[in-house]
């Protein structure tokens, strides 16, 4: 059954809106997940403005995950890594103790087209927010699908439907993204605590009510209830263990408030690496 549901608030991010799901005022957390965004959809011209793009920026004691529907964005890291993001494909970045990166729009201002994808942040149990950066890129056979009944699903992260991802995950979660044909029907898994399906497009009903692109549906904790489509829709099912309360001060995720200063002063000092690929600008600390 519901416990509640969440309407995205669209952000303007100085080229492109998204719609914030998480963190919420009542609900700040879906298991593991702290932040969950939904990026356009968005149509943008060949050579449109760099400010759509993300500069290098910092995090920590959270792990990153941009899953896309349809587009393309470059990542640059502070580990070396330069990694095209492309659709449905896994790029799971670890902050751990710090890490900075970029995200650019470099082929879309080249061809144009349409952005439309995901962005997570998973938090870090305490034993692992300070562990090494790192990036890892999933693709084909390490993401399990299935394919029947009307409903597609490709695990992203996590264990469900008795599949485990190659991703690397530091607490008990799972991330899918579902296709449903009209009428077809999904239900998270119910081996955790806190569960999530979030509307992404389409129309569907789930307890006897209608629910729409932009809505995220939060289950009670431990009873999902079956999620049926009203129309061709796709969604991504969410949730995990619970890690305890986390503490958000813009890019930074802690259990400590002390550690989210210590990050702050170690930014706005430059003594956090900028990616070498990617290091000629930076975005400041906010109120800087």
């Amino acid at each position: 059954m519901l416990s509640l549901v969440i309407d995205q608030r669209r952000k303007d991010l100085g080229g492109f809106e998204v719609g914030r799901m998480l963190p919420f005022a009542q609900r700040r957390m879906i298991g593991p997940f702290v932040f969950f965004d939904h990026m356009g959809p968005a149509t943008f011209a060949p050579n449109f403005a760099k400010n759509a793009d993300v500069r290098p920026h910092p995090h920590i004691g959270l792990a990153t995950i941009t899953y896309l529907f349809n587009g393309e964005i470059t990542h640059r890291d502070s580990l070396g890594v330069t990694q095209a993001i492309r659709p449905v494909e896994v790029n799971w970045m670890t902050a751990g103790r710090g890490i900075t990166h970029s995200e650019r729009f470099e082929r879309l201002r080249q061809e144009g087209g349409k952005l439309d994808g995901i962005q997570s942040w998973i938090a870090l149990p305490e034993a692992f927010e300070e562990t090494d950066p790192a990036f890892a890129h999933h693709e084909g056979a390490d993401l399990p699908s299935g394919d029947g009944a009307g409903l597609k699903w490709r695990l992203i992260a996590g264990e469900a439907f008795g599949a485990r991802a190659a991703v690397t995950t530091f607490s008990p979660m799972f991330y899918l993204h579902c296709e449903l044909a009209a009428g077809a029907t999904v239900e998270a898994p119910q081996q955790y605590t806190e569960s999530a399906a979030y509307v992404a497009e389409g129309e569907v009903e789930c307890d006897g009510a209608v629910y729409r692109a932009g809505q995220m549906l939060v289950f009670a904790d431990g009873a999902p209830s079956p999620v049926r489509a009203r129309t061709p829709a796709t969604l991504m099912l969410l949730g995990g263990e619970p890690l305890g309360p986390r503490f958000i001060e813009w890019n930074f995720v802690s259990s400590s408030k002390e550690r989210i200063e210590q990050a702050k002063a170690d930014w706005r000092a430059g003594r956090m690496k900028l990616p070498d690929a990617d290091n000629q600008e930076f975005i400041p600390l906010p109120g800087d």
